[in-house]
């Protein structure tokens, strides 16, 4: 088990604390193809950063996902079905990268409850997307939902294709909404771009009013849907300059697409690695602190998504 009193990481040490050990990367493991995928990303993700990889499985997960996982006729259960399942997931980590230092642990608590938990001492805590239970191909797991929307810590859905998972497309999207969502999720997309040696696309939507005023030409309604674009441009910049002044050795492309929020996001997964979407975490709700926008993403992403909490 890792130790307690661990720092946060400083944003600018590439989720190390300085003169202390790396904080982890923490993954969710249940047996599930799903959760082996995300085992997957999250090595490749530790080797990247030079993270510590922990493998975290609570033996509830049949309270949210509906059974444990089958191993055969012979089966065994409780507690030892998990030991085993930590285990064969420790030693798929480690013969895919043995340079990526592995940890696991069997927890008899809670799943969600255990992955917040963790998420207190996390570089990021990665999950599946999907269950076990009897819709597990449908849409996203509870496990994961109720992670993403209340951890700590940066929580990675690792969902899409092959290529995408992969990094394949050295392209990582950073969603920009309202400005109070902005610097943790931009300073985490300036990280993974630099680690990836990928370029850093900044995506912010806009719509043109739905109803034109009473008798505006059709000059004029070009001329209000102009004002609209350029206050999306201005958003980005914003966010932007003073990351990108302190980072200027990143190449980073700056794109305001018209359309629905989600529906761009969706648009622009298909061609990504990573898509980056900053989430409010109020100090005095603990509840689901997730947006629509958010959820659409989690949901139907082409590629993995990290929802990164910023503190209001």
């Amino acid at each position: 088990m890792r130790g307690q009193g661990v720092p946060e990481a400083d944003e600018t040490t590439g989720g190390k604390a300085v003169g202390m050990m790396a904080l982890p990367l923490v993954v969710g493991v249940d047996g599930s193809e799903s959760s082996l995928e995300a085992l997957d990303w999250a090595v490749d993700e530790a080797a990247r950063h030079e993270l510590p990889l922990h493998l975290v499985n609570a033996s509830r997960w049949e309270r949210y996902e509906g059974r444990l996982p089958s191993f055969g006729t012979d089966r065994p259960t409780g507690d030892v079905a998990a030991e085993n399942i930590v285990a064969a997931c420790a030693e798929r980590a480690t013969l895919r990268n043995p340079d990526v230092k592995v940890s696991a642990e069997v927890l008899a608590e809670d799943t969600v409850m255990a992955l917040l938990e963790q998420s207190r001492e996390a570089f990021a805590v990665v999950t599946g997307s999907r269950g076990r239970g009897a819709v597990a191909g449908a849409l996203l797991g509870s496990v994961s939902l109720a992670v993403a929307a209340r951890a700590v810590s940066p929580v990675v859905v690792v969902r899409g294709g092959e290529r995408n998972r992969a990094g394949a497309l050295r392209r990582v999207v950073l969603a920009v909404g309202d400005l109070v969502e902005g610097s943790a999720a931009v300073r985490f997309a300036f990280r993974e771009a630099r680690a990836r040696d990928a370029a850093l696309h900044a995506v912010r939507s806009w719509r043109r009013p739905a109803h034109p005023r009473a008798g505006q030409s059709p000059l004029e309604r070009e001329a209000s849907s102009l004002i609209y674009e350029e206050q999306a441009a201005g958003v980005l910049s914003e966010v932007l300059d003073q990351v990108e002044r302190e980072q200027d050795d990143l190449t980073v492309h700056r794109e305001v697409i018209e359309g629905p929020a989600h529906q761009v996001l969706l648009d622009v997964s298909e061609q990504a690695d990573l898509l980056v979407v900053g989430a409010l975490r109020s100090r005095d709700h603990s509840g689901l602190q997730l947006g629509r926008v958010s959820h659409a993403v989690l949901h139907r992403s082409a590629c993995p998504v990290v929802i990164v909490p910023q503190r209001v």
